[in-house]
């Protein structure tokens, strides 16, 4: 018998438009990247909105939307805290 399950962490790549969630951490080799989310205020405990995916994801942090390119999308890992869809 399968019991319900939800994933409570993922990439932000995996989120869905309206989902939010807090960062618990970013893994990137790039050091230009990790610099990057930093001064985007992209820390661990930031809460994150994904505003939209297609054709450029924007992200929302404190009502300011901010767009990611795919390299720094997939650095980024958060604990889901909302799953509202639009």
């Amino acid at each position: 018998m399968f019991t319900h399950f939800s994933v409570a962490g993922c990439s932000l790549e995996l989120l869905r438009t309206g989902e939010r969630g807090i960062v618990i951490f970013c893994k990137t080799q790039d050091e230009t990247i990790l610099k990057k989310l930093i001064s985007m205020g992209i820390v661990t405990g930031t809460h994150i909105t994904l505003k939209q995916y297609f054709s450029t994801l924007i992200i929302n942090i404190e009502n300011i939307d901010f767009v990611l390119d795919l390299e720094s999308v997939r650095a980024i890992y958060i604990r889901i805290i909302d799953n509202y869809i639009n």
